[in-house]
């Protein structure tokens, strides 16, 4: 079945891509959401009316969770969900620059089996299936081995560096990077661009759903910010921030971080 649901995915990301690449010609009549809660554009909800008939036809029995549809408790009560944000990365979108990407995934039981994260600007797809492996456009991809915290690259937002975070206020000798989308820099991980992703605020799953299966099969750990399994499809669809890397930097970053 992962394989099955991969090939699923992919055809409805490629789909995906079409719709937004043809919306971006015509205004993307950006708003804010309600509580703070960042942009959306019609290019986002087309692109999920897209991914919601798309899948949702192809799996009548799979459960649903999207950033721009509303939260149904039924979802709780199916074997199989899919985890989609439909873009991610709104606001790289709406500066105009080609960072932004579609996420989906398929969970079940808590554990993401199926996932694809593409950016149809830049022509990049990185595509897992539980026990297959991960790539990018069709080939193997694999998490870096660097096992040492100095020096390593980690993507991060630049308040995941302050010395409060850190055990003793010891900050380690990393160097830094930031792309806006957080499926994006999971899938870089995975790739071994860089060596690490860190994110230390509750985190909607939407956005890493799929990059946390891509990084596994490529090798690398995930987890929390305190080291526990990421666990999706939650009631309240969030995790507790994410870890991610090879296994040996995964654990000297998390042995580095303040409890």
């Amino acid at each position: 079945m992962p394989g099955r649901d991969l090939e699923l995915l992919i055809k409805a990301a490629r789909e995906a891509g079409e719709v937004a690449r043809a919306m971006l010609a015509h205004p993307l009549d950006a708003q804010d959401k309600p509580g703070g809660a960042g942009p959306v554009t019609a290019v986002d909800l087309a692109v999920n009316a897209h991914l919601a008939a798309r899948l949702r036809g192809a799996r009548p029995d799979y459960g649903w969770l999207s950033e721009e549809t509303e939260d149904d408790a039924a979802r709780l009560g199916a074997a199989r969900v899919f985890i989609v944000d439909p873009i991610d990365g709104t606001r790289s979108l709406i500066e105009g620059t080609d960072l932004w990407a579609h996420a989906l995934a398929v969970a079940e039981r808590g554990v993401v089996t199926a996932a694809v994260v593409y950016l149809p600007l830049r022509d990049k797809l990185y595509a897992a299936a539980a026990g297959q492996g991960a790539t990018l456009n069709a080939q193997p991809i694999r998490a870096s081995t660097r096992p040492a915290l100095a020096g390593a690259t980690l993507l991060a937002a630049s308040p995941a560096l302050d010395p409060a975070h850190w055990r003793e206020g010891h900050v380690p000798l990393m160097r830094r990077g930031f792309r806006p989308s957080l499926a994006y820099r999971l899938s870089l991980v995975a790739e071994g661009r860089y060596d690490a992703m860190l994110t230390l605020r509750p985190t909607w799953e939407w956005d890493v759903a799929a990059g946390d299966l891509i990084l596994r099969e490529a090798g690398a750990a995930t987890s929390d910010r305190q080291g526990g399994a990421l666990i999706f499809n939650n009631p309240h669809p969030q995790v507790a921030g994410v870890l991610a890397a090879n296994p040996v930097l995964h654990g000297a970053m998390r042995a580095a971080l303040a409890d």
